[in-house]
Order: C-alpha cells, then structure tokens, then sequence
C-alpha cells in the first residue's frame, strides 16, 4: 500500500460447494489438499465472522467436524489449537492442517465413517470487494472513521489482507507505517484477532489510536 489516502473497504461474501466432500480422516486429508485455498481460508476463518451471543467451543470447521463426526477429540483439540497468526499464505495453513490430519492416521485411527448425512462438504467463499465513502488522509481522520465502519469492513482490512491476500499483516498497519506511524502500526499488528470478537478488536484498535494501554 503507497503513502497515499486510506480508502476503507467492505466485502459481500458468496459461499457454494466446491462438489467435495469427506466421511472420514483419510477422505478429509484429501480434501484438504485438494481444494483451493479459499476454501481452506473459509473453514477456518468465517466463524469469526459471524456473532456470537457465545463462543463456539471450535471456530474451525475441521476441528468441529472431526470432533462431532468423527468422535476425533483430540484431533479436534490439535487443530483447533492450530495458531493462525503465525502463517501469513493459506497454503502454510493448508499444509499445518494436513500435517495433523497426516499423523493422525499414521497413529492407526480407525478407519470409520460418519454417519449418512454428517459429512464434512466443502465450501468455498468468493468476495465482492467494494469502496465505503470513507477516505482518511491522515491517521487521525483513520482512527475516527473506522468507529464507523462495519465488522466486515474490519474483517476485511485485518483477516483477509494478511493471510488469504498474503500481505503478512493489516492494511491499517501497512498504511500507518507508511505515514510514518511505525510504532502505532506495530501495536495494532501485535493484536490477535483470534481471541477476540471483532467488536473487541476494533476497541483496542481505538484504544491504540488515542494512544491508551491495551
């Protein structure tokens, strides 16, 4: 992102099947490896997305899946356990999913399917990026503008560009660094939306641009 104005952005999500889908560990692995990574950036990030009265026990879907499906509690844990932040490509995510699934099966899991019905269908989102009419030329016009924007525009600028566009961290601090504002750009990439609603990600953000501890 160049030195110029910010131009918030938000984006309208279409999900369908991608015609894969997994009654079991061995079938799971394959898809994993076989679908585009969209859909792997799906299942493990349109939870956080979404609101929640309460937090699900697994944010990711594998997790979910293995753990209801499958009976595969400890699976399950490991790769909700997965941290998320420390990729920056799907592909590290697609791999360190796979892994799991790949010792899981070399530990003799039984070769069971899931019940008629309760297979694990793969879906794939595919984003609509659009403008807001907000355009911050300063940081302080930035912070002011996005107590106004909506959680998918947050969503957007924060998951997407670092992890499914590859850009390793937030456009908020790509910009901010650009301006100049390296140590304020660093302590908003330090937050980790994982454990966080985007309701809370969004306060301590604020709370960084009027320059309050976190």
């Amino acid at each position: 992102m160049d030195s110029g104005p910010f131009v918030f952005h938000t984006e309208r999500r279409l999900v369908a099947l991608t015609g894969v889908k997994a009654a079991n560990l061995a079938e799971l692995l394959d898809g994993v490896l076989e679908v585009p990574g969209s859909s792997i950036f799906y299942h493990t990030h349109h939870q956080y997305l979404s609101h929640h009265f309460q937090k699900p026990l697994f944010y990711n879907d594998f997790a979910r899946w293995v753990a209801d499906a499958l009976h595969e509690d400890q699976l399950a844990e490991q790769l909700a356990a997965i941290d998320l932040l420390a990729f920056t490509a799907v592909r590290q995510l697609r791999e360190a999913i796979a892994e799991k699934i790949r010792e899981r099966l070399a530990e003799g899991a039984p070769a069971r399917d899931c019940r008629p019905g309760d297979e694990l269908r793969f879906c794939r989102s595919k984003s609509f990026i659009l403008p807001l009419p907000l355009t911050a030329k300063t940081p302080a016009e930035m912070f002011e503008m996005l107590s106004q924007v909506t959680n998918a525009s947050l969503y957007f600028h924060f998951f997407e560009a670092r992890l499914r566009l590859g850009k390793g961290t937030n456009d908020l601090s790509e910009w901010l660094s650009a301006q100049g504002e390296k140590e304020m750009a660093e302590a908003i990439d330090s937050l980790d939306p994982y454990v966080r609603t985007l309701d809370e990600l969004k306060a301590d953000i604020l709370r960084i641009g009027r320059r309050e501890p976190v």
